[in-house]
C-alpha cells in the first residue's frame, strides 16, 4: 500500500497499545520498507512476485528478531523489528488474491469490510492463492503519472498493476484489503503478547 496509508493503518492498529515513541519508531520501520532500497531484489518485503513463503518466512524472522532483542537492555531493535514485520504483514491484503477469495465465498453480497477474516485458513492455505508479479518494463512504467492508465490495459491480469490494492483507486476491496490489514497487525501484536515473557511485553509496550 502506498506509505501515507501503511502510516494511518498502524497508526489505528497500534496507538492505544504501545507508547508514542514506540509508535513511531514501530511507523517509521514499517515505512522505511517501501523506500528505494526496500523495493529493489526484496520480493519477500512485500509478498510480491508470488513469493508467498519467503514473505511468511520473513515475518516469522522479523518475530523471532523481536524475541531476541528484548532479551537485551534495550529495546528500539524489537520495534523497528516489529515495524519491518507488520510492512510484510499488511501487503499480504494488497499484493495478493487473498481478499478476492474471501469475497468469492458470499456470492455478490459480502459483509462490510470491517468483517474480513485477515486469517481465514483455508484462504490461506488454498493453492489458488497468488501474488501479482511485477513484469519488466511494463508493470514499473504503471507508476509513472499519467502512463500508468494507458498501459494498463496492457498488464497481464497477474501482474502487480492489475492486482495491486494499494490505494481507494483500485476500487471497492481496497476498503477489505485495508481492513484486514488493520486486523493482521492487531494479530501480530496479540501473537508477541503471547509468546514474550510479561516482563518482556511490558518493556515492549513501553506504558
Amino acid at each position: 500500500m502506498l506509505i501515507p496509508i501503511h502510516k494511518e493503518m498502524t497508526r489505528e492498529a497500534l496507538a492505544d497499545k504501545v507508547s508514542p515513541r514506540a509508535l513511531e519508531v514501530i511507523i517509521a520501520a514499517n515505512i522505511k520498507q517501501d523506500s528505494l532500497r526496500g523495493q529493489v531484489g526484496h520480493d519477500e518485503f512485500h509478498f510480491d512476485n508470488n513469493a508467498l513463503d519467503e514473505s511468511n518466512q520473513y515475518i516469522r524472522e522479523q518475530r523471532g528478531f523481536v524475541l531476541a532483542s528484548l532479551l537485551s537492555p534495550g529495546v528500539l531493535s524489537a520495534w523497528i523489528a516489529f515495524g519491518r514485520l507488520t510492512h510484510t504483514a499488511q501487503d499480504f491484503y494488497s499484493h495478493t488474491n487473498y481478499v478476492a477469495l474471501w469475497l468469492d465465498q458470499f456470492n455478490g453480497a459480502p459483509p462490510a469490510p470491517p468483517e474480513i477474516d485477515p486469517v481465514q485458513k483455508s484462504i490461506v492455505e488454498s493453492p489458488g492463492l497468488y501474488s501479482g508479479k511485477l513484469y519488466f518494463p511494463l508493470d514499473y512504467l504503471y507508476f509513472v503519472p499519467l502512463l500508468g492508465k494507458a498501459l494498463l490495459p496492457f498488464l497481464p491480469t497477474d501482474s502487480h498493476g492489475k492486482m495491486n490494492l494499494d490505494s481507494p483507486k483500485q476500487g471497492t476491496m481496497f476498503e477489505y484489503a485495508r481492513a484486514a490489514a488493520i486486523k493482521r497487525t492487531q494479530v501480530e501484536f496479540e501473537t508477541l503478547e503471547k509468546i514474550l515473557t510479561p516482563a518482556m511485553f511490558t518493556k515492549f509496550v513501553d506504558l
